[in-house]
């Protein structure tokens, strides 16, 4: 008997063509374990603007840009792990923002200190009144310490800035706060809105005393306001332990908003034994925001850099 052997023929794969097919069978491995993980979050971007809300803020009475708050985002050259920083809060009477000189030159000037700064574009009278230019500015202070960790943010080092009728709504952040609610659905409202620090440039103080300036009062508060809200707005009767580590500067020759706005507040810290410092300056209008054109007065952005080394804020 013959036996026929049936030759098979069998096609041999090239080295080439199996690394490719192991490489295409990897990368699918890949992908898929990538399509079961969470999406990284996007990083912070320099200018970038923030809604507080991503609806319709609480009290809006319309969708134009005046009704949306928002943060814009500065940030520092290297932005490493735990930044610290500041929202800032500029002036303009509770019916204007000064958002230059400010606003983005200060951020500018906190930026060169190793900082990330937020400034705040927060609603404004007649239209808005308390409460709502505070609700802006706690929910800021939220924002940046909800999303501390993604962004890079040391979250024991969220401060507050504020000039003028920005320093009023800067020193009420700082004397009305809360813990957060923890059983909030949105996680923002969970954080705290306690400022670790508070800057204070020629703030509008009181709103009871004959010294208060009466434009942010009636911006803030209307034209006939309840004697009581009034009173519990004036921060020189409203500090309490709890309020956080603050720098004043002022100058002697401010006419718009008295020096005696700064001098009692520092004295109700004082009293209540909350770390501060003040410097008031023999000259200088109202409004001078760094004051780079005055050598004498620009020195208060020195000291404050000094106060935020001694408060282990910046390096």
């Amino acid at each position: 008997m013959k036996h026929v052997l049936q030759a098979r023929t069998f096609k041999r794969r090239s080295p080439l063509a199996y690394h490719d097919r192991m490489m295409t069978t990897a990368f699918a491995l890949i992908a898929l374990i990538l399509s079961q993980q969470p999406a990284a979050a996007p990083a912070l971007q320099d200018g970038q603007v923030i809604r507080l809300w991503d609806g319709q803020a609480p009290g809006a009475l319309g969708t134009d840009e005046s009704d949306i708050p928002v943060i814009t985002a500065y940030l520092p050259r290297t932005l490493g792990p735990n930044t610290p920083a500041a929202v800032v809060c500029p002036g303009g009477s509770y019916r204007n923002l000064a958002s230059n000189h400010e606003g983005r030159q200060v951020a500018s000037f906190l930026n060169s200190l190793g900082m990330a700064a937020f400034v705040l574009r927060y609603r404004l009278g007649p239209r808005y009144h308390h409460p709502i230019e505070l609700g802006d500015a706690q929910r800021a202070i939220r924002i940046v310490r909800a999303h501390a960790g993604e962004w890079k943010i040391d979250p024991v080092h969220i401060g507050i800035v504020g000039f003028s009728a920005g320093g009023h709504l800067a020193m009420t952040t700082s004397t009305r706060f809360d813990a957060g609610k923890a059983t909030a659905d949105d996680p923002v409202e969970r954080a705290s809105s306690r400022p670790d620090f508070a800057v204070l440039g020629y703030p509008v103080i009181s709103m009871v005393e004959p010294w208060t300036h009466r434009g942010s009062r009636t911006n803030l508060l209307g034209d006939t306001p309840d004697p009581e809200l009034a009173k519990s707005l004036s921060g020189e009767q409203a500090v309490v332990a709890q309020t956080p580590p603050t720098f004043i500067f002022q100058t002697n020759e401010d006419t718009t908003v008295p020096a005696e706005n700064a001098v009692y507040y520092y004295l109700a810290l004082r009293t209540a034994s909350v770390p501060a410092e003040m410097h008031i300056f023999e000259k200088g209008p109202h409004g001078v925001g760094l004051a780079n054109d005055n050598p004498a007065l620009s020195a208060w952005s020195s000291l404050l850099a000094n106060w935020l080394r001694g408060r282990g804020v910046i390096k």
